[in-house]
């Protein structure tokens, strides 16, 4: 079984929390199996309902006048035991059931059994669920497997672990041959991706073209739900979906509308971008105007990248026989892969500022590949996937701005660790060690004096 990061916090949150539990994310991605796995590990029973396969079930939420109804309706509906205080409430595909949003305060509130929902769109379908009063429901987004989750699902020792964390918070070298072996572990992430059906696929045969028709079933899935739930709009999304490894492997790696169609305005096009970003399958990058906090003001809506929620997915739609092109260390371009493992691993370590991610691009100091904040600053990160990752002219650009103030950056390169006045060049796999840090606590006492 592959060990997520998520089921820790599902082991807690059903232990020690009492509101029901929002489980997001895209298609794929692992949800349903983490919801299953834990919640039989922590509850002497666990009812399912699916509101995709059980269609029917949407009518136990229909017009109910209190949770005492909804629960009775539920008992009749299953064949599964419901003990109280013993037994977990499975809704899965809760997209399908607008009146969930309504349910499921009275069923907290009743407070006979735990309740956890799921489902994939959920950014665009059941936008509602969200505003579900905070003492009701908790949240939890799930990704695909990270590098750190995918290096351990290999194999890799936690000693081995534990020396590389080391020497990412010492910012001294890796020992050689770890290093060797990690970059190839890098390379096979670029290629296998961390979709769980990818991932199980590959530790059970070894075999890269198994992989690869496991990846293009989740693409088609996505492209299915495209046509399913945006029907007005669905080749235009499709189009722009099927654009984005082409728009990263173009030069400034910025999404042109112009592909899409000569003389089109962003303002037309938009909606598609966000459903993709919603639905979890796409993760846009927008330009700053400048590399100074916060980032969220200096954000440029209609300047943005376009990464795939998986580089694995990446990789496959790529085609040409690209997997192995990688293996064999051919002079291809990875630079692509390698940005959007960077961001898919910032995503998920939660530098996305109300969901977003961002550059800095400048006709006149270049382009920096991402900027973040970081511990009360702004963090620049360049990455580079060749021999030449000492060469960057728009971060030095950055780096000698007195206005800009920053005080250090990092590069992501295949080199192993180098610090060089305020840049740190650390080897990319090290991108599994980078966490946003959320200090939730803030307190502050106001002087009444002369008030009071």
């Amino acid at each position: 079984m592959l060990e997520r990061k998520a089921y820790q916090f599902l082991r807690n949150f059903f232990t020690n929390d009492k509101r029901a539990l929002l489980v997001s994310g895209a298609r794929q991605v692992g949800k349903t199996f983490a919801i299953r796995t834990i919640g039989k590990e922590i509850f002497e029973h666990v009812v399912e309902i699916n509101f995709l396969e059980q269609p029917d079930a949407v009518e136990l939420f229909s017009r109910p006048k209190s949770a005492e109804e909804i629960l009775m309706r539920i008992s009749a509906f299953t064949s599964k035991k419901m003990v109280p205080g013993k037994t977990l409430i499975f809704f899965d595909e809760v997209q399908e059931c607008d009146e969930m949003v309504t349910a499921i305060k009275f069923l907290v509130d009743e407070g006979s059994y735990r309740y956890v929902m799921s489902g994939s769109l959920l950014g665009v379908e059941l936008k509602d669920l969200r505003s579900v009063p905070v003492g009701y429901m908790g949240e939890l987004e799930m990704y695909p497997l990270d590098l750190e989750e995918f290096a351990k699902a290999l194999g890799v020792s936690d000693e081995v672990m534990s020396h590389i964390k080391g020497c990412f918070d010492k910012q001294t070298p890796v020992d050689e041959i770890v290093h060797q072996k990690m970059l190839e572990l890098v390379t096979l992430y670029m290629i296998v991706g961390g979709m769980p059906a990818a991932v199980q696929k590959y530790l059970d045969t070894n075999n890269l073209r198994n992989v690869l028709n496991e990846q293009r079933d989740i693409i088609r899935t996505y492209k299915r739900d495209i046509t399913r739930y945006e029907k007005e709009r669905k080749l235009v999304i499709e189009e722009i979906y099927n654009l984005i490894p082409s728009e990263l492997n173009a030069k400034n790696k910025r999404f042109i509308l112009k592909e899409l169609k000569e003389k089109a305005r962003f303002a037309r096009y938009e909606s598609g971008f966000l459903w993709l970003k919603d639905a979890g399958v796409a993760i846009p990058t927008y330009n700053v105007e400048a590399p100074t906090m916060p980032l969220l003001l200096n954000k440029q809506h209609n300047l943005f990248k376009l990464f795939l929620n998986d580089v694995g997915l990446l990789t496959a739609m790529y085609g040409g026989n690209i997997q192995v092109r990688l293996l064999n260390n051919q002079n291809i371009n990875y630079g692509a892969a390698y940005e959007n493992l960077v961001a898919q691993e910032l995503y998920a370590h939660g530098f996305a500022i109300d969901h977003d991610l961002f550059y800095f691009n400048s006709k006149k100091q270049g382009e920096l590949d991402f900027v973040v904040e970081h511990q009360g600053e702004v963090l620049p990160i360049e990455v580079k996937s060749g021999k030449d990752y000492d060469r960057h002219r728009a971060l030095s650009n950055i780096m000698n701005n007195e206005e800009y103030a920053v005080p250090k950056a990092l590069v992501f390169c295949q080199e192993n660790t180098q610090i060089k006045d305020r840049l740190v060049y650390l080897p990319i796999y090290m991108t599994m060690f980078l966490q946003h840090e959320n200090n939730d606590e803030l307190t502050y006492q106001i002087d009444m004096t002369g008030l009071k």
